[in-house]
């Protein structure tokens, strides 16, 4: 079975950083590329950045660019997403996910709230 779980969320300041982990299990890990997204409050899903297999090519929401970085350690099945330079507009709840075997998955994700 494939299972996710976000951990790092938390409150901090606009302009302030945070780095999230998404630990994997039941799947071949460094074999599959891996999304993070998120959702802001009364919002649907957006789509904020993406890692490959082997990570060495990285993909960002305009949104987000030049500000988060998504990275990966394949020893220790697990992606990361750091964030600096968080807006207010950062607030949301941000998931991991993969698409394994044609399945997507996404963990139950971590809360993210940016305030002053």
């Amino acid at each position: 079975e494939v299972q996710l779980v976000e951990s790092g969320g938390g409150l901090v300041q606009p302009g302030g950083s945070l780095r999230l982990s998404c630990a994997a299990s039941g799947f071949t890990f460094s074999s599959y590329d891996m999304t993070w997204v998120r959702q802001a409050p009364g919002k649907g899903l957006e789509w904020v950045s993406l890692i490959n297999s082997g990570g060495g090519s990285t993909y960002y929401a305009d949104s987000v660019k030049g500000r988060f970085t998504i990275s990966r350690d394949n020893a220790k099945n697990t992606v990361y997403l750091q964030m600096n330079s968080l807006k207010p507009e950062d607030t949301a709840v941000y998931y991991c996910a993969t698409e394994v075997r044609g399945d997507t998955t996404q963990g139950q994700g971590t809360q993210v709230t940016v305030s002053s």
